[in-house]
């Protein structure tokens, strides 16, 4: 028991935090993995928010924002994560278990909601790495599919280990009690690898000038902000890229108070 993490049974919770259990953690490779917590009955989100989850600290509990890639309506909360070996948090997180017990922040929030666009066709969700958590909550969300007539999720990694969630996104979530029908006919699923041989290769802003990203989906091969929505995730240096490139093409940030026509979650930026 030493060796690991274990999360003590008497953690209390707070004004701010509940308590709650590790429902299931899965290890995609060295340094990715996702888990799984117990869900307090009267916590509600929107499809693309974030939470703070935490461990017991020295003096204060420590504290991350995690973007919450369950569906609004699961009985579990899941989250994707990073392994930092020296991480004062994700060290720690990376040997949870089954049983573990986390601190779970009260008020999930966030600018990544499908309310902060305005009306389109066409919906990219852009990310790489675990920027894709949000957006496996979005493409589970039936308003979507009746927001936009094609959604289209790019996910972009170093190496093919890293494509997490892979098999649920090329089978168009099958099996999904809500929008299988819906995502098989308008859901698209495009990753790419940027250090390893893979079928697409290539960074997002590449795909974007080279057409690549368009292939299969209906409409111009190109970005449009007459009909065309983006939702970007990931990496600073992807958003700042895609966000100037968007920018250029006049797109404009949207927002909770007033919708445009892309957004970032603006909590991570920094």
């Amino acid at each position: 028991m030493s060796d690991r993490i274990a999360m003590l049974p008497q953690l209390a919770p707070s004004s701010s935090l509940t308590v709650e259990t590790v429902c299931g953690v899965r290890h995609w490779n060295d340094h990715l993995f996702s888990f799984a917590i117990t869900r307090p009955p009267n916590f509600r989100f929107r499809s693309g928010e974030f939470v703070m989850l935490g461990l017991p600290g020295a003096q204060r509990p420590l504290l991350r924002a995690y973007s919450i890639a369950s569906p609004a309506y699961a009985d579990e909360l899941e989250f994707l994560s990073i392994k930092v070996c020296d991480g004062p948090l994700t060290s720690r997180l990376a040997q949870i278990q089954r049983g573990d017990q986390l601190f779970l922040g009260r008020k999930p929030t966030g600018t990544l909601v499908a309310d902060a666009l305005l009306p389109g066709r066409r919906l990219f969700l852009l990310s790489t790495g675990t920027g894709l958590a949000p957006f496996l909550s979005i493409v589970r969300d039936a308003d979507i599919y009746e927001r936009f007539v094609q959604v289209q999720v790019v996910h972009s990694v170093r190496r093919v280990a890293d494509l997490a969630c892979r098999e649920v996104l090329e089978t168009h979530l099958a099996g999904d009690p809500l929008v299988q029908d819906q995502a098989l006919l308008q859901l698209s699923y495009l990753p790419t690898v940027t250090r390893e041989p893979f079928q697409t290769t290539g960074r997002i802003g590449a795909l974007i000038e080279s057409g690549a990203l368009f292939t299969g989906l209906a409409g111009p091969r190109r970005l449009n902000p007459e009909i065309d929505r983006v939702m970007l995730c990931g990496g600073m240096a992807m958003i700042r890229e895609l966000a100037g490139q968007l920018d250029e093409l006049g797109f404009m940030e949207g927002s909770n108070a007033h919708p445009g026509h892309y957004i970032i979650e603006r909590a991570f930026v920094g």
